[in-house]
């Protein structure tokens, strides 16, 4: 049985977008029950034209009803569901037991949700009596637990990748008391990820910096090849409100991993180079969380800020132009010409490229590419696909060290801001520049000098080789 890759689709654009990298089926909410709110979400006929697009690739389309509900919205999900069966959803995605006499009604197949925290054979059995078809593990399963509720013969469906939660599967109600917004029905707040201060009889705790509840990522790309030899019905990216860049990057790793071990596993080896890609387009650490069997304090953030901003993703290949070699790009982020970038397509995760010539669509050349969503034309030999992305690439640890160096010293006073994305972690520098003015240069100087209000010049070289070294340790894994 083939391993079924299941990714998140905020709209139609990032719906085609998955299905481009390599997911066999998506996952979706329509404007109504689902637990996303305040994600764009789908129309009934948006819906429709996804599910059409996925069915022309033979591909399946999966719909979350699944926010906890009350009395009044009853009859308002008889006619929603009513409406997803006429359209030809693959199933849908549900935590509360009382829609299932509703979904049979119409003939509609039904997964359980991981809101349903199901760990248990017994649960499991007593889904398939109601006539579930799939049920969604809880993402606090071990690999054990895995194991043992594949033997009932459900269909499971597991987290490989994304957010986790401060409470058991998604069901928290801080949201609820702190900002009167329902977690359990779309409204979530995220205040786990909150900075909090510590008091202490009824004083603010003094050294102590602010506190978060906030639980690192979920990543299990390493154990790929055990997850598919459990016989694991589908794996889960969670993301619904990520980039189109997120979503391309994280599909397209784990779908070379998961065709790498199925092609080949006599010899199949894991490349750890994939994580460093993976680093790429995330915003938060990383850990294997509950599958191991050993969550501690590794799996958590403690005393510090989480959320890093990502400039990588440079733009997005609209068309390409045979005849005359061109390239159409959107651009998303600043880059200019003399950049060294990379192009992310389907079968391919690094393919350079430096950046000579560009163009607007008058025809007029550009130095810079710095309005959002600007359509512009370069020249390039390489024919790349529609939906191809550009990106920002990652130079070695020791180039990335000297530009950063440079920068300090032989540059103008604030210069570092034109190199910072070279540097890639922008959050450390905006963290450390007050207190340390890293790249404030003295104008009595000649440019040799680089002046710090409390650390020496000496304890920032080391501070950017630390850095360094700890952010890239290769020059070679883009082009794995």
């Amino acid at each position: 049985m083939k391993v079924e890759l299941l990714a998140p689709a905020g709209d139609l654009e990032r719906l085609k977008i998955a299905f481009t990298y390599g997911a066999d089926a998506v996952y979706l909410g329509g404007n109504l029950f689902g637990l996303r709110a305040n994600a764009v979400n789908f129309t009934l006929e948006e819906i429709k034209e996804g599910v059409i697009y996925a069915h022309n690739l033979n591909k399946k389309v999966y719909v979350t009803v699944n926010i906890v509900l009350h009395d009044k919205e009853l009859d308002l999900l008889d006619d929603y569901l009513k409406s997803l069966s006429e359209i030809g959803v693959d199933a849908i995605i549900i935590s509360d037991l009382g829609i299932i006499p509703v979904a049979k009604k119409y003939n509609l197949d039904v997964h359980i949700s991981t809101q349903q925290s199901t760990l248990n054979k017994e649960a499991i059995k007593f889904y398939q009596k109601l006539g579930v078809t799939r049920v969604v593990l809880a993402r606090e399963a071990s690999k054990e637990e895995i194991e043992d509720n594949i033997k009932t013969g459900m269909e499971i469906e597991i987290f490989i990748h994304g957010a986790m939660c401060a409470s058991y599967s998604g069901r928290c109600v801080l949201s609820n008391y702190l900002t009167n917004r329902d977690a359990n029905r779309g409204g979530c707040s995220q205040i786990c990820r909150w900075d909090f201060d510590l008091i202490g009889d009824g004083k603010l705790v003094k050294g102590e910096k602010n506190f978060t509840f906030c639980s690192k990522d979920l990543m299990l790309l390493k154990h790929i090849n055990e997850i598919i030899d459990m016989n694991v019905t589908s794996l889960k990216i969670e993301g619904r409100m990520r980039s189109i860049y997120y979503i391309a990057t994280v599909i397209s790793i784990y779908r070379k991993v998961i065709d790498e071990y199925c092609n080949n596993k006599d010899n199949y080896t894991y490349n750890i180079n994939y994580e460093k890609v993976l680093t790429r387009c995330a915003n938060r650490d990383c850990y294997v969380q509950f599958f191991d069997g050993n969550y501690g304090s590794d799996c958590n953030y403690y005393n510090e800020r989480i959320e890093i901003s990502n400039q990588d993703f440079l733009g997005l290949v609209l068309d390409y132009d045979e005849d005359n070699k061109m390239l159409t790009i959107e651009q998303r982020n600043y880059f200019k010409i003399g950049d060294i970038v990379e192009f992310l397509t389907p079968t391919n995760i690094g393919i350079p490229f430096t950046i000579k010539k560009m163009y607007d669509l008058d025809g007029n050349s550009l130095d810079v590419a710095r309005h959002p969503k600007q359509i512009i034309k370069i020249p390039c030999e390489i024919n790349l696909s529609k939906n191809s992305m550009m990106r920002v690439k990652i130079l070695g640890w020791q180039k990335q060290f000297f530009i950063v160096l440079f920068c300090s010293i032989k540059k103008s006073r604030w210069n570092y801001v034109k190199y910072k994305r070279s540097f890639y972690d922008r959050k450390w520098f905006r963290r450390n520049k007050k207190r340390i003015r890293l790249f404030k240069i003295r104008k009595e100087t000649r440019g040799n000098y680089c002046s710090t209000r409390s650390k020496s010049l000496g304890w920032f070289i080391r501070k950017c080789w630390i850095r360094c070294c700890s952010k890239w340790t290769s020059t070679s894994w883009s082009k794995n």
